[in-house]
């Protein structure tokens, strides 16, 4: 269990020691804003766009393999990144850092799966996970701060080192007997995988370059038809390999569109996405609304940051024995509107603590439910993919929300731009609790039916013993 949490530890670590280093970063290497909105950004993007290939090479090469090939990739990845001499090579080895946390985020999640194949042990499994997320996710802000104001900003990567290694001989030695290979056959989708991260890198590119820029310029407009494209032609080209998929040595698509007929798992992949989306396009916005407006430094404003993102010391232990008997989407739905009322008084009062409280907790609450949800509803034979496909929806909405809301506060000013992206977040939360509330009504309707085809497989075979 530590082993893979540990993993997923160092993932949202850098999240936050990022965010409060951007001021530091900045006029260390002298980058500009589109060059700043890719170092925290382009990590999210190549995390979304890589995490199907994942997902996918775990369920056919074995999980473990691919879980420490990830996090071999993720280390040295952040000794690059400590190393930096220019925006470029930064950009670069957090491009890297992303594709690591890629392959090691849904192999820990399909690991877990397979060490705890009971489904209320399995829930608490996975908050006690999402409780090592939720103290790296809180502890980023503080630690990057005394990073910062002992060291320098370097710093931040250099402590993945020690982490990391520690969590590769731990998996060495403990991780040995589950999440073997699925014995998927077939040949990989190529076309499909390049298809899925141009397209992200595309529509990332449009939103991080419309600030300076501006949202006519040619080179943004042909990024974000390029994306549109891409994505319409992804569906595409999956679809027909689905449709094929079951002869002798067709290709296998990197995204099984059939899984979105499960309306409890669609609307769960959407959540996800939204509440990314919100929460973390906000907290880039607050993290340059306190340094610059309000005149903190890295320390203090990793301090401020503390009543949001360490909700989840409090919201993981609490669902550890609260979803086992209520289910995943109650709690989801409620944590989700009381976000969406959070982002909501941020337009009367600013980010106050309690209002941070408020969205933090909303944000980790329906965080682990959904990742509880997208694992019920997922076919055991795709375990890595669909929660490689969770993430990926949960990343694709950090880069999407980070790189938005920063173009806002470059075209409307920090305080208007914080106003807005305020009301953004607040509408995505609302509509991800609409959303919620239809998968909980999906999953009910497809329990019962499930309960009700068991039923008549137990009535056939009583039948064939009897006539026996």
């Amino acid at each position: 269990m530590t082993a893979l949490s540990l993993g997923y530890f160092l993932v949202m670590l850098d999240v936050t020691v990022v965010t409060v280093a951007v001021p530091d970063v900045r006029a260390s290497l002298g980058a500009g804003p589109a060059a700043m909105q890719w170092i925290v950004d382009g990590y999210s993007t190549v995390f979304a766009g890589l995490l199907l290939l994942g997902g996918g090479l775990g369920d056919r090469l074995g999980h473990r393999r691919v879980f420490m090939g990830g996090l071999t990739a993720f280390v040295a990845a952040s000794a690059v990144c400590g190393a930096a001499g220019s925006p470029a090579v930064l950009v670069a080895g957090r491009l890297a850092q992303g594709a690591g946390a890629a392959f090691l985020v849904p192999a820990s999640l399909a690991l877990l799966q397979a060490a705890y194949p009971d489904r209320a042990v399995r829930a608490r499994a996975i908050a006690l996970w999402g409780a090592m997320a939720a103290l790296a996710f809180g502890a980023g802000p503080a630690v990057g701060g005394l990073l910062l104001a002992g060291l320098d900003w370097r710093a931040a990567f250099w402590v993945n080192l020690p982490v990391g290694a520690l969590a590769l001989w731990l998996t060495a030695r403990h991780v040995n007997g589950s999440g073997r290979r699925t014995g998927v056959a077939g040949r990989t989708d190529p076309l499909g995988q390049a298809l899925g991260v141009v397209s992200l890198l595309a529509l990332a590119g449009a939103l991080n370059e419309a600030g300076g820029r501006g949202w006519t310029s040619p080179l943004v407009l042909g990024a974000a038809a390029l994306g549109a494209a891409g994505l319409t032609v992804f569906v595409l080209v999956e679809r027909r390999l689905e449709r094929g998929m079951a002869a002798p040595g067709a290709r296998q698509p990197l995204l099984r569109p059939s899984l979105f007929r499960n309306g409890a798992f669609s609307a769960t992949a959407a959540v996800g996405l939204l509440i990314s989306l919100g929460y973390y396009g906000m907290l880039y916005v607050t993290t340059l609304h306190f340094q610059q407006e309000r005149g903190l430094d890295a320390l203090a404003t990793g301090l401020a940051l503390l009543p949001s993102v360490c909700m989840g010391l409090l919201a993981a232990p609490l669902l550890s024995r609260l979803v086992p008997r209520t289910g995943p989407y109650a709690p989801m739905t409620c944590a989700l509107f009381l976000g969406a009322a959070g982002f909501l008084t941020w337009l009367l009062t600013g980010p106050t603590p309690l209002a941070l409280a408020a969205t933090g907790l909303g944000q980790t609450t329906a965080a682990l439910t959904a990742t509880t949800a997208i694992i019920d509803t997922a076919p055991p034979e795709a375990a890595g993919l669909s929660t490689a496909l969770f993430n990926t929806a949960r990343q694709l909405g950090s880069a999407l929300g980070v790189a938005l809301f920063g173009t806002l506060t470059t075209t409307q000013g920090l305080t208007r731009g914080l106003h807005t992206s305020a009301l953004l977040a607040a509408v995505a939360f609302a509509v991800a609790g609409v959303l919620s509330l239809r998968g909980w009504k999906s999953s009910r309707s497809h329990r019962a039916g499930t309960a009700k085809a068991a039923a008549r497989e137990r009535g056939d075979g009583l039948r064939e013993e009897t006539a026996a």
